[in-house]
């Protein structure tokens, strides 16, 4: 990508570029893309992110250090696109996850499965969200309320669940593709398996592949 100087210019790209490993940029993009596809909340990456987090600190520094020592500026615009797509990436992971949690907080927070698929502070903006929505509601509208009406979750006390909590619709279709060489499905209205080789692309329902997404299935 750039021609030798003398000047070590050649070697401190090649060192650069090892910053933020392909691998790992494309770990956290499937990442993003499999939680942005599916109806309900993932387990959280945390290794991967922590690994990207300490990737991104590392190129911060280091192109700030080459834009001081007087590198080539588009040589150094090169390293900045690359230090923008993995900052990029890792922000849309979050943001996607952050949604979620706005959006199903109560559904997440009553399901021991779910609830442990987050991160810990994941879990600390949950509970607060909940804490502070309930004593928002409680002030403003429910204490003006019949006792039989002031649940934050239920209509009534009649209600025998929680129907006024949102939950995501694991009842739909999404798209997916195999990651390994052969993937075997069970369909739920079929007596023969649904057989997916490498990168083969199906369309079925969430629930069918809901327990193999990550490690069998991704999802597009």
């Amino acid at each position: 990508m750039a021609e030798d100087t003398g000047d070590g210019s050649t070697a401190e790209m090649d060192d650069y570029e090892t910053l933020m490993s392909t691998t790992d940029a494309e770990l956290l993009k499937t990442a993003w893309r499999n939680e942005k596809a599916a109806p309900e909340i993932l387990q959280f990456q945390a290794p991967l992110v922590k690994r990207a987090k300490e990737q991104i600190q590392l190129m911060e520094e280091t192109v700030e250090e080459y834009e001081e020592s007087g590198m080539d500026p588009l040589t150094v615009s090169l390293y900045q696109m690359d230090l923008d797509r993995a900052q990029f990436l890792l922000r849309s992971y979050l943001r996607v996850r952050l949604q979620k949690l706005e959006k199903y907080m109560f559904y997440i927070w009553k399901n021991e499965s779910l609830w442990s698929r987050l991160s810990d502070p994941e879990k600390m903006f949950v509970q607060r969200c909940i804490d502070d929505m309930e004593k928002h509601l409680e002030e403003t509208v429910l204490s003006k309320l019949p006792d039989n009406y002031q649940s934050v979750r239920r209509q009534s006390v009649i209600s025998e669940e929680d129907d006024m909590v949102p939950e995501p619709q694991l009842d739909t279709f999404i798209a997916c593709k195999a990651r390994n060489r052969f993937v075997s499905l069970r369909l739920a209205d079929s007596e023969r398996p649904l057989e997916m080789e490498r990168h083969d692309v199906s369309f079925v329902l969430y629930k069918v592949i809901e327990d193999k997404i990550g490690a069998d299935i991704d999802l597009v």
